[in-house]
């Protein structure tokens, strides 16, 4: 049976510790740098990888110990420190000219190679695109997770890599593996690129009547937090707020908010078929907001979308 390792109460998370600990972030951009501050400011020493070494200055400048390096080039991962809790939260960059598979996938063993041996825990980010509903199911933790597009591939090899690896390892009691699905994150200067098209009154592509999932990138860092304070919680769990919201509405609120017209569709165009549109899935989050003691600051996205259009990144 899992358990909360902390009785505090749901809402922020609390930055007081009693003793500072080391973390290591491996992917330090939207989210992680997040968390990397949260960590930093109650006190924790906080390792960052970057491939940069004008990044690398730059986290330096920020009380952050940086460490250049690739999570693709094993050679450079071999002086990484030993840290009470590593956090992979890397974004696939197209421009790097690697792929995403080489970068979820190789890049992960390759960090895991190095750190399984140097960690007491290690926190990885997944993706809700791990589930292949199609038709507005509701799922979970529990759901089945064949997905047909290639990123939801990608991130479902990538859990089955880390499951495997602390199976492996499974002699090493002090290691825990957590993994957390996140829905599409959204926040400051994040899913706001339609802007400009609401703006101009292009049609949107996509169904309009398709189901959004989506977690404020401040809910997503308190999430972190509290999986890394938890003991004994299941190995994976589903981060969401707490309403899935049709495309149509979502960017009907964006619209009002940034005093567009409302949002036209292209597939509002599109005479209609005898063929079913995907609806695609609805995320439940019942589990982690228990697990963790979690409940997001902005429950649904009529809380959290005028606080990521008014609010500078």
């Amino acid at each position: 049976m899992w358990k909360r390792k902390s009785s505090t109460k749901s809402g922020n998370c609390p930055n007081i510790r009693n003793t500072s600990v080391h973390r290591l972030i491996v992917g330090c951009g939207y989210l992680g740098q997040r968390v990397a501050c949260r960590w930093r400011d109650s006190g924790d020493t906080v390792h960052v990888l970057t491939r940069s070494v004008e990044h690398a200055q730059r986290f330096q400048k920020q009380d952050f110990v940086a460490i250049t390096g690739d999570v693709l080039d094993s050679h450079s991962l071999e002086n990484l420190p030993e840290v009470d809790t590593v956090f992979w939260a890397v974004g696939w960059d197209r421009t790097s000219g690697a792929s995403m598979h080489e970068v979820y996938v190789t890049g992960l063993k390759n960090v895991l190679q190095q750190m399984m041996a140097r960690c007491r825990r290690f926190i990885a980010i997944s993706s809700t695109s791990v589930y292949g509903q199609r038709n507005g199911e509701w799922v979970d933790e529990q759901s089945p997770c064949t997905p047909a597009q290639a990123n939801g591939q990608t991130c479902l090899a990538a859990e089955r890599l880390l499951q495997r690896q602390s199976e492996f390892d499974k002699n090493e009691p002090a290691i825990t593996t957590n993994i957390l699905r996140l829905s599409g994150i959204y926040g400051p200067g994040r899913l706001l690129s339609r802007v400009s098209a609401l703006k101009s009154g292009e049609p949107l592509a996509g169904n309009p009547d398709a189901w959004l999932n989506l977690i404020h990138v401040d809910d997503a860092a308190d999430a972190v937090i509290r999986c890394e304070l938890a003991e004994e919680i299941p190995n994976t769990l589903l981060v969401s707020d707490d309403e899935p919201l049709r495309r149509r509405d979502y960017y009907s609120l964006l619209a009002n908010l940034v005093g567009a017209a409302p949002p036209r569709f292209s597939e509002d165009q599109i005479p209609v078929s005898d063929e079913p549109r995907e609806l695609n899935k609805r995320c439940r989050n019942s589990l982690a907001k228990l697990a963790l003691g979690w409940t997001p600051r902005f429950a649904t996205i009529r809380d959290g979308l005028p606080h990521a259009v008014q609010t500078a990144d």
